[in-house]
């Protein structure tokens, strides 16, 4: 059962067919997470010492040795894949999940910390640098990329403890992940291409895409892939967000000298290092977004997916979507809106939540009273800085919360979604699910 609370989260509801509705959702979203599952992305790519790559089939049986490597939320299940179905020389992946390890005699589990790296990210990182420095032209390099293999892969240009507190004055700033991924990538050795670059070998990268678009240069900072964006963008963004004058020294230090030619650009698109490198994406939202609207179809539900491509202000896009939804003129009986995207959160109190808590928050005035059900998703089942994977609420929630004294703006004012959420018992609490595809949103309008 992917839901821990599933029976609490249903109970919640105030009518038989609420009790429905919430039971439904939860039955979208596990169905949109099992069309993700790391294992069987993988695995379904490969197939007698074969690879598969859209319509064509990559031999891997000329090269010597095949090693592997991994990181990400998805690298346990990812790994798990390549080992059930090649021999691997040596390998290693990092996690952020502590309860899984990839069950091979060849291959290592390491455990890193995401969002904010730990001297164990830099570990792990170090165990997989010293296996693709093995790799000689005749061997191939397997490497497993997934969401939050930023944090996970780590092998800094400044001090760990200078990384961590610019990556939480990234995270609390409201810059979008690409922001974000170009200023990591110019104060690592690892990142934005780097990691291609320290290979002699054959490099296939399959990867689980856990941004808007499926940038492969921005997933997971890009190891395998050229870097489009320089030192200079790195300094701008900063500056952009105001963070300049409160970096570290030794963070203003590189970037600075980045700009001035000082220390080495990531590499380009030109250079000669990616002509035996192949990227391949084997799962991503839009994947887990229509297996959603299979299942709310199979489910009887009129079903329209609306985007993909999600951005902007949590509580604002949430207040957007159900707006839509409240205000779509419906030809069916029951009816369901799924959107997917990676929203942000601009942080001004000291509570506890993620976006798609602080989405549901920001919808449950719009909502109050009518027939809507509204709910977001964190498809790794981590949202933010808390232990749930996101929220959900009705018409009813408002007069819930006010029987309670729960006043909402005040909630969204201390960015507390979590706490708000928690004390009505509508939090969705999965765990880690072991994949990352950004978020899902699934609003029901019954007529």
């Amino acid at each position: 059962m992917l839901f821990k609370n599933k029976e609490q989260i249903i109970n919640n509801g105030q009518t038989p067919e609420l009790k429905k509705t919430r039971k439904d959702i939860l039955d979208v979203l596990t169905s949109a997470i099992n069309a993700v599952d790391p294992y069987n992305a993988v695995k379904s790519r490969l197939e007698d010492k074969s690879i598969i790559f859209g319509s064509e089939t990559i031999d891997i049986s000329d090269f010597r040795n095949i090693y592997l490597i991994g990181f990400g939320k998805a690298s346990v299940g990812m790994g798990q894949a390549v080992c059930d179905s090649i021999e691997i020389k040596m390998g290693a992946v990092v996690t952020n999940d502590p309860n899984t390890k990839v069950q091979c005699d060849h291959v290592s589990t390491y455990v890193g910390s995401h969002p904010i790296p730990d001297q164990k990210s830099i570990e792990g990182a170090e165990k997989i640098l010293d296996i693709v420095k093995k790799c000689d032209e005749n061997d191939l390099l397997i490497v497993l990329i997934s969401g939050g293999g930023s944090s996970l892969l780590t092998k800094p240009k400044v001090s760990l403890k200078d990384l961590q507190q610019t990556t939480s004055l990234l995270l609390k700033s409201g810059a979008n992940i690409n922001e974000i991924n170009t200023i990591r990538k110019h104060l690592s050795f690892v990142k934005g291409g780097q990691l291609a670059s320290s290979a002699k070998c054959k490099i296939i990268s399959l990867i689980i895409s856990d941004i808007i678009g499926d940038p492969i240069e921005f997933i997971a900072s890009g190891p395998t892939c050229p870097d489009s964006t320089t030192y200079t963008d790195a300094q701008n963004i900063l500056k952009k967000y105001k963070l300049w004058k409160k970096l570290p020294s030794s963070v203003r230090t590189v970037i600075d000298e980045g700009t001035k030619g000082k220390i080495l650009e990531t590499p380009k698109k030109n250079d000669p290092v990616f002509d035996n490198v192949l990227n391949i994406i084997v799962a991503n939202n839009e994947i887990a977004c229509r297996a959603a609207k299979d299942k709310s179809e199979e489910l009887g539900y009129k079903t329209i997916l609306l985007t993909t491509s999600l951005d902007g202000e949590a509580k604002d896009v949430g207040r957007y979507l159900t707006g839509k939804a409240i205000n779509y003129s419906i030809d069916a009986e029951k009816m369901v809106f799924i959107s997917g995207g990676e929203t942000i959160v601009k942080i001004k109190g000291n509570g506890k939540g993620g976006r798609n808590q602080e989405m549901v928050l920001g919808s449950v005035k719009e909502i109050a009273n009518k027939k809507v059900v509204f709910s977001s998703f964190a498809t790794d089942g981590i949202d933010g800085m808390s232990n749930a994977a996101g929220a959900i609420a009705d018409g009813y929630t408002l007069v819930r919360a006010n029987n309670k004294d729960l006043d909402p703006n005040n909630f969204l004012n201390e960015n507390n979604s979590y706490e708000f959420f928690k004390k009505i018992g509508d939090l969705l609490l999965t765990g880690s699910t072991g994949t990352n595809v950004m978020d899902i949103q699934i609003i029901v309008k019954i007529r």
